[in-house]
């Protein structure tokens, strides 16, 4: 296995960069076309064992409530229980991660919030060769879906997919519908997409073609949604909907979130670890809506792993 050089790894952490300010530029935009002068705020930061990062938070927008787009590289010098768990072959290895990770909540009940992120792990234990991977993916949670966006989100997932291999999107929407899975609600998060770790079975150059095709992926699918979905009327009662189903999705990250863990045992930055939670949610208890309603089709049909691109087309 093509082991990366640091040369190689400046390249990730320049594309990261560089995904990261085009993100924020494309989620700007979206803004100024509601007159909204609001931007993402740059807070660069460094941490005590090595590295740092650069989070760029948007809040209180006409479009966007609250977003985070998140980049880090930092340096760890002994690996904790989450990232060795499934390699313990690592334990106690230095590593360094990098990583850009987004989680975009809109105002709009119609807008779905999103979550991407893309990333690469090195570790070097002791006496052996380095250790890498990619990983990351991205999908989405609705509140009043559309069938039109989820399947354009689905199609725009399975066309970038398509060059690296005919299974790769079964297997890494698979892989998502499996890790976006709240076992205590018994549901899905969202209506999916793609996620993928340990990602080394091709060379280093391939995958890093695969991170960037899904970096891009994401911009290329979100915006398109935003345009068909943040004009839309809304009522107070599907506002209420909205903050109630946030619940569901803070619920996920601080209890099953592998991301979340990792940050919070490796010491990292509290600010940037839970930036992905809205600045508002509810939980109501044992809610109940009319079963033609839209709140209760969105549980009993979207929130289900479905094979999208037959049902829908």
């Amino acid at each position: 296995m093509q082991n990366p050089t640091s040369a190689d790894i400046q390249r990730v952490r320049e594309y990261l960069l560089d995904l990261q300010a085009r993100i924020c530029a494309a989620l700007e935009q979206q803004e100024q076309q509601n007159g909204s002068t609001v931007q993402f705020e740059i807070d660069d930061w460094q941490r005590p064992e090595g590295g740092g990062g650069r989070s760029r938070v948007l809040q209180n927008g006409q479009v966007i409530e609250k977003g985070g787009v998140m980049f880090s590289h930092i340096n760890i010098n002994n690996l904790p229980p989450s990232a060795t768990e499934r390699h313990p072959e690592i334990a106690g290895a230095k590593a360094q991660a990098m990583g850009v990770s987004l989680v975009i909540h809109p105002n709009n009940p119609n807008v779905p919030t999103s979550h991407a992120n893309v990333r690469l792990f090195v570790a070097e234990p002791e006496g052996q060769e380095p250790i890498w991977w990619f990983g990351g993916g991205f999908d989405l949670t609705p509140f009043y879906p559309n069938d039109e966006d989820v399947l354009n989100w689905h199609q725009a997932a399975h066309d970038l997919c398509a060059p690296f291999g005919d299974e790769v999107y079964a297997e890494h929407k698979k892989w998502c519908d499996d890790y976006f899975y709240l076992k205590h609600r018994n549901e899905q998060r969202g209506v999916g997409g793609l996620f993928f770790d340990d990602l080394n079975q091709w060379d280093f150059e391939k995958c890093f073609e695969y991170i960037q095709a899904v970096g891009n992926g994401y911009l290329a699918a979100i915006i398109p949604i935003f345009k068909n979905n943040q004009d839309k009327p809304f009522t107070a009662e599907q506002r209420d909907f909205q903050l109630y189903r946030r619940g569901r999705y803070v619920e996920y990250n601080l209890v099953y979130d592998r991301g979340t863990l990792f940050g919070l045992q490796t010491g990292g930055r509290i600010e940037s670890i839970l930036v992905s939670l809205p600045n508002l949610a509810a939980w109501s208890y044992r809610p109940e809506w009319d079963q033609a309603s839209a709140e209760q089709r969105l549980t009993d049909y979207y929130l289900k792993p479905r094979d999208w691109l037959k049902e829908l087309k």
